[in-house]
C-alpha cells in the first residue's frame, strides 16, 4: 500500500498537469486553447483563452463533480433572478470530464479601473442571504471542514509531522464545531464568501464568482472569512471592516461561537495554500508561516493573502 507522500505525489495538481488538461478540454467544446493565460491555480486551475471571451476552470479531481456540476446549476439559477453573477457559456456541455478533471466554461468578465470594497462585499452577502432558495436547488448544507482531509493526504512536499499536527488539529476543530449553537435562520450561502470573489466589470457592476462551495445554512459561514481576516490577519483596514459591517448590518465578532470558526477558518487558508508549496519557494515559504502560527496560538498571524 502506498504512503501518504507517494499518494500526494500521484496526485499532484500542477500547472503542467492542467494545461495539458485545458488543451484536451478545448478540443472537445471546439475551442482554441494555444496562448491561454493561468490565471490562478489553487483549488482548481483558471485559465483565460486568448482566442475566446471564456475563462476555463479545471477541479483537481473527479471526487469534484458533484461540487462542479452543483455550482453549474447555481449560476444559471442567480442568473435568472437578475443576481450579479458569474455566467457559464450556455451553449457548450458542462461539466465535461478529460482525465479524470471536470472542467467548466465561463463568460470572461471584463474587469474595471477599481476594486471591489468591503462595503460591497457585505452589500452582496446581505443581499444574498435574503433571497428564496427553490427546493428544486437541492443545496447541499455548508462542509466546515470541507476537503482538507483529502488535502492533508495528498499535499506533496510538506513534512510528515506537519500531516500528522494537522489531522490532529482537524479532529478537534470537528468536535468544536458540532457544538455549535447557531440562532439564524438558513438562507443560500456562498461558501468562500471574500472581497477577491467579487469582480467590478467595466461598467461598474459588481459580480459575485466562484460558486463550487455554495450551500444551504447559516449565515455565519458566509461572514467568518472577513471577519477572521481583519481579526487574525489584519488584512483590512479599520474602516474598511466597518464599510464591511454596516453594509450586511452584523460584525460575527460578538458572537460566542466566532473563535472556533475563526480558528477553522485559518486551518482552512492554510490547508488551502499547502496544496501548492511544490510550485514556489515563496508559495512555500508562506505555507511555513501558516503552519507555524497554528502551532502556537500566540505567535502573530504575519501572513500574505496567497
Amino acid at each position: 500500500m502506498p504512503s501518504d507522500a507517494e499518494r500526494s505525489t500521484q496526485h499532484a495538481f500542477t500547472s503542467g498537469g492542467a494545461a495539458r488538461v485545458l488543451a484536451g478540454a478545448c478540443r472537445r467544446a471546439g475551442l482554441d486553447s494555444d496562448g491561454a493565460r493561468l490565471i490562478r491555480l489553487g483549488e482548481n486551475a483558471l485559465f483565460r483563452l486568448a482566442a475566446h471571451p471564456v475563462v476555463v476552470r479545471i477541479a483537481r479531481s473527479r471526487e469534484y463533480l458533484d461540487a462542479v456540476q452543483g455550482e453549474v446549476r447555481v449560476s444559471r439559477w442567480l442568473s435568472r433572478t437578475g443576481f450579479p453573477v458569474t455566467r457559464v457559456v450556455d451553449d457548450l456541455e458542462q461539466p465535461v470530464v478529460v482525465d479524470g478533471h471536470p472542467v467548466t466554461f465561463w463568460h470572461v468578465i471584463e474587469e474595471g479601473p477599481r476594486k471591489p470594497t468591503y462595503g460591497e462585499l457585505g452589500a452582496v452577502l446581505r443581499d444574498l442571504h435574503s433571497l428564496t432558495v427553490p427546493d428544486t436547488l437541492a443545496l447541499p448544507p455548508y462542509p466546515a471542514l470541507g476537503r482538507t482531509d483529502r488535502r492533508i493526504a495528498t499535499a506533496a512536499g510538506i513534512p510528515e509531522d506537519d500531516r500528522a499536527f494537522l489531522r490532529k488539529r482537524a479532529g478537534e476543530l470537528r468536535e468544536r464545531v458540532a457544538g455549535l449553537r447557531f440562532e439564524s435562520r438558513k438562507c443560500a450561502v456562498h461558501g468562500d464568501a471574500h472581497v477577491q470573489n467579487l469582480m467590478v466589470d467595466r461598467g461598474g457592476r459588481v459580480t459575485l464568482i466562484d460558486l463550487e462551495r455554495f450551500s444551504f445554512d447559516h449565515p455565519e459561514w458566509d461572514l467568518m472569512v472577513t471577519a477572521t481576516e481583519h481579526h487574525s490577519l489584519g488584512w483590512q483596514t479599520k474602516e474598511q471592516y466597518g464599510a464591511f459591517v454596516g453594509a450586511y448590518g452584523r460584525d460575527l465578532r460578538g458572537w460566542p461561537g466566532f473563535p472556533t470558526l475563526r480558528a477553522l477558518q485559518e486551518f482552512k487558508m492554510t490547508t488551502w495554500l499547502m496544496q501548492n508549496v511544490a510550485e514556489s519557494a515563496e508559495t512555500a515559504a508562506e505555507y511555513a508561516r501558516r503552519i507555524s502560527s497554528l502551532r502556537n496560538e500566540d505567535e502573530p498571524r504575519d501572513w500574505s493573502p496567497g
